[in-house]
């Protein structure tokens, strides 16, 4: 096992590492929550596979478990579910005591984050993802929410966990596709401040691919170690926490303008290479750079290009984007690789360049 640590300074906790679910009611019980109160919070496609045995493990934790499960997908992301995890929240009498437990991927991890923070004015919650996508990203750092009027995240709060816990062997359920998805994140990581762990990517995508134990141990570790230390410099995406968001801008309009049928990750891999051709053309790095970043992509069977979008519909998407301010849309770019900023200076002519670049 390993562990991580988050530090924001109002708040501290672990990100426990590990490839079985063995240690979690010793984890648990490290962070002070023994005898309260739970509640699982899951969705329809994960609680078949775990919720049973993760009760069972938590039994000595805590003897009143409930389970709250909702319909899979990103279409269930809204205020209506929300509302459904209030009323079954006050029906098994959970109080301010009581401990949400997030077991999914990204869209149960913001939606628990987000009934944690807002249920009684904020609860204790409990991170455990079981899909790659949300163990090297959505499950650390506190953002929670739903979308709102077909616009991604629209509505939510930053509300730090008690712990995140990541059992890597939960991957082997998943679809193929969904991993890809979350190698888009990892990436990303290495992009944004990582050089080495990019190196790593490069070096050893077969066993990555392969989903070989080691392997995919390193790159959760890797993208955890980049993201507990940016959330923990910037909790609330004031400064620094904006390089996280390298490939999202041009990625969230692709993603709502696909009526969310591409996978996020599948979106943030297009709109790095937006991001990326963009930072091409301001002499930050080489075309070279931009068909390394195309051929990783492409090994890992994710999307370079799309197809039947249109670019000013893009383009206008991406003034809902949360980084939109005063009119302005805040792009992160890159000065090098492993250097990432936000450029508040970008031309609509350059903007739309880049989504040219990734439209088919």
């Amino acid at each position: 096992m390993k562990i991580l640590g988050v530090d924001t300074g109002a708040k501290q906790y672990p990100i426990y590492i590990d490839n079985s679910f063995s240690s979690l009611a010793d984890a648990f019980e490290k962070a002070g929550l023994k005898g309260r109160k739970m509640c699982i919070v899951t969705d329809s496609n994960v609680a078949p596979l775990y919720a049973e045995s993760v009760k069972d493990l938590l039994a000595d934790v805590c003897a009143d478990i409930s389970l709250c499960v909702f319909t899979a997908g990103e279409n269930s992301k809204n205020l209506d579910t929300i509302s459904d995890f209030y009323k079954f929240f006050v029906e098994n009498h959970l109080d301010r005591r009581s401990v949400l437990i997030a077991l999914g991927g990204g869209v149960v991890g913001d939606m628990c984050g987000f009934g944690a923070a807002t249920y009684m004015r904020g609860i204790p919650f409990v991170q455990i993802p079981t899909t790659l996508l949300s163990q090297v990203d959505s499950s650390v750092g506190g953002k929670t929410g739903v979308d709102f009027m077909g616009n991604k995240n629209m509505v939510g709060a930053f509300y730090q966990p008690e712990l995140v816990y990541i059992n890597t062997d939960t991957l082997n359920t998943l679809p193929y596709r969904e991993v890809a998805a979350g190698l888009a994140e990892s990436v990303k990581h290495g992009y944004i401040q990582d050089t080495e762990y990019l190196k790593f990517f490069m070096d050893n995508k077969e066993s990555i691919k392969a989903l070989d134990s080691e392997a995919i141990s390193r790159v959760v570790y890797g993208s955890c170690k980049v993201k507990s230390y940016v959330v923990s410099k910037d909790e609330k995406e004031s400064g620094l926490r904006e390089i996280l968001n390298f490939g999202h801008t041009f990625g969230h309009a692709v993603e709502s303008l696909s009526g969310f049928d591409m996978l996020h990750g599948e979106c943030v891999a297009v709109g790095m290479l937006a991001a990326l051709y963009l930072s091409m053309k301001r002499g930050a790095v080489d075309p070279k750079d931009i068909d390394e970043a195309k051929a990783l992509m492409e090994y890992f069977e994710l999307p370079v290009n799309i197809e039947g979008f249109d670019t000013d519909r893009i383009y206008a998407q991406m003034f809902n984007d949360k980084k939109t301010k005063n009119g302005v849309i805040n792009i992160t770019a890159l000065r090098k690789i492993g250097d990432a900023y936000t450029e508040k200076g970008c031309t609509e002519r350059e903007i739309k360049d880049a989504i040219e670049f990734i439209i088919k």
